[in-house]
C-alpha cells in the first residue's frame, strides 16, 4: 500500500528516522508502552508516518535500486532497533 500523505504537514514529526529501504517496521519501541508492530511501504514517496505513533521514516539520500528486507530486519537501524 502507498504512503499516505502527513495529516498535518505543516507539524514536525515527533520523531524521525532514517532507513534504507522503503519497506519498514515499527512497534513503538516502548515494550509494553509501545503498539501492535505494522509494517510501513514508502511507495514513490520519501517518507512514511507511523499511523500509531507519527514517527516519520524517512529514505536516505542516494538510496537505490531493489529493496532488501535484510536492510531493515526489524524496527529500524536504529540503536533501539530489532
Amino acid at each position: 500500500m502507498p504512503a499516505k500523505p502527513a495529516l498535518t504537514p505543516d507539524l514536525p514529526a515527533p520523531e524521525t528516522i532514517v532507513v534504507r529501504s522503503g519497506r519498514i517496521a515499527c512497534d513503538g519501541v516502548g515494550g509494553a508502552l509501545g503498539h501492535p508492530r505494522v509494517w510501513l511501504e514508502m511507495g514513490e514517496a520519501a517518507f512514511v508516518e507511523c499511523p500509531y505513533c507519527d514517527r516519520r521514516f524517512v529514505l536516505a539520500h542516494g538510496t537505490e535500486g531493489p529493496e532488501d528486507e535484510r536492510l531493515a530486519p526489524g524496527v529500524y537501524e536504529g540503536p533501539h532497533g530489532h
